[in-house]
C-alpha cells in the first residue's frame, strides 16, 4: 500500500466514523420526536440506529487498528445530526422518510465511490466500508417504501438534505 492510498483511506475512515455517529445522532432525534408524531416509524428507526451503531464501531475499530484519532468534525455530525433529526422528526412521517432516503442515498454514491477508489490499494478500508452498504441501502430502500412523493416535504427536504449531507462530508474530508 502507497502513503497515499493509506493517507486516503485513513481520511475516508475517519470521515465515515463520524458520519455513522451524524446518522446515530440523526435517528436519536427522530425516534424522540416520532413518538409523538409517527409512532408507528420508532421500532424501524431504532432498529436503523441499532445497525449505525454497529456501523460506527466498525469504522471505530479500524481507526484504532490504523493508530488513528476519530475526524475532527465527529461532534459537528453529532450535533448537526441530532438537529436535523429532531426538526424533521416533529414535521412527521413524511418529513423523517424523506431525511433518511436523501441521507441514505448520499451515503450510497460515496461508498460506492469510495469502494471505486480504494480498489486493491486498502484492504481493510474496502471490508469496513462493504460490511455495511447493504444496511445503508435497506434504510434508503425502506424510508422510501414509507414516503408520500407528491407530498410537501419530499420535495423541500431532499434537495437540503442531500445538499447538506454533501457539504458535511466534503468538509469532514478537508478537516
Amino acid at each position: 500500500m502507497t502513503q497515499h492510498s493509506a493517507d486516503l483511506g485513513d481520511r475516508i475512515i475517519k470521515v465515515n466514523h463520524a458520519g455513522e455517529h451524524g446518522a446515530i445522532c440523526i435517528y436519536t432525534g427522530q425516534i424522540t420526536m416520532a413518538r409523538l408524531t409517527a409512532r408507528k416509524m420508532v421500532h424501524e428507526l431504532t432498529k436503523f440506529r441499532r445497525h449505525e451503531q454497529r456501523h460506527r464501531a466498525i469504522f471505530g475499530g479500524e481507526l484504532q487498528r490504523r493508530g488513528q484519532r476519530r475526524c475532527r468534525s465527529y461532534w459537528f455530525c453529532g450535533i448537526g445530526g441530532f438537529a436535523l433529526g429532531a426538526i424533521t422528526g416533529v414535521l412527521g412521517a413524511n418529513a423523517i422518510a424523506a431525511t433518511t432516503m436523501a441521507v441514505e442515498g448520499v451515503v450510497l454514491r460515496h461508498l460506492e465511490h469510495q469502494l471505486a477508489i480504494l480498489g486493491s490499494s486498502d484492504p481493510a478500508a474496502v471490508a469496513a466500508i462493504s460490511a455495511i452498504v447493504a444496511e445503508e441501502r435497506q434504510h434508503h430502500d425502506d424510508s422510501a417504501s414509507h414516503l408520500d412523493a407528491a407530498a410537501f416535504w419530499p420535495k423541500i427536504l431532499t434537495p437540503i438534505v442531500s445538499g447538506s449531507t454533501e457539504a458535511v462530508i466534503w468538509l469532514g474530508m478537508r478537516l
